[in-house]
């Protein structure tokens, strides 16, 4: 299902590292074979993100063939100096990804920035741009581009694969400044990819948790947030 403000971008890069946050302490992480919901969603942010609203990523389809490298690392250490890590990546990745925005119903306070229209013209503008900042694939090792596709056009290496179950996977984050709770936890689910393609559940559908730690909403306020109009006007859209 297509929403009036859904945008499609392709999104490529030479690695990603899509891991559970949870389990990936250690000298090893290994990437799991398909993005996550919660990767994908740091790209449509890095796209274009402003408090108003939360994006809600609705498919991914995976473009060309699964393929992993293994390689050494020396990540820092919090204590300072590096340490000799091994971490299995996907090479060589390309998605094609829809998603949409919805308002944020815990930022009442921001009621008078939700001008979908233009919301929707800035973010169309940022990703012909190749987004407002950097675009990560995982992990800041793995550098991402952005352009606007349309979703479902070409052909896809993994378009003749009926059916792929993937297991229990980590699908994303709750922030308390989009759920309402003084609580920060993890969702999982159980992707299926199906000729090439996931569509993702909505967050409050996932009915896999766990509780992470108590945290606080952010509090923004529109006098600290610049408007959608001056940045529409200065964008000319």
């Amino acid at each position: 299902m297509r929403n009036r403000n859904t945008i499609e971008f392709k999104v490529w890069g030479r690695h990603a590292l899509f891991t559970d946050p949870l389990t990936r302490i250690g000298g090893e992480k290994c990437s799991y074979h398909v993005p996550t919901y919660e990767a994908l969603k740091g790209v449509a942010k890095s796209i274009y993100w402003k408090p108003t609203f939360i994006w809600v990523i609705d498919a991914v389809r995976v473009i060309k063939p699964i393929r992993t490298q293994t390689k050494g690392t020396k990540p820092l250490e919090y204590g300072g100096g590096n340490t000799l890590a091994i971490y299995t990546f996907l090479a060589d990745v390309e998605y094609q990804v829809r998603a949409h925005f919805e308002w944020n119903p815990h930022h009442p306070d921001l009621a008078q920035d939700r001008n979908e229209g233009k919301h929707f013209a800035v973010a169309q503008r940022m990703l012909e741009r190749g987004g407002r900042q950097d675009i990560f694939l995982g992990t800041r090792d793995c550098q991402g581009y952005v352009e606007p596709c349309e979703f479902g056009s070409g052909t896809g290496a993994n378009d003749a694969i009926d059916r792929l179950d993937y297991g229990l996977t980590f699908h994303g984050f709750d922030y308390p400044d989009e759920t309402g709770e003084s609580l920060f936890r993890a969702r999982f689910w159980r992707p299926v990819m199906e000729h090439g393609v996931i569509h993702f559940p909505r967050p409050d559908q996932c009915d896999i948790r766990k509780d992470i730690r108590p945290m606080e909403a952010k509090q923004f306020g529109q006098a600290r947030l610049r408007s959608v109009d001056l940045e529409a006007a200065d964008l000319g859209v």
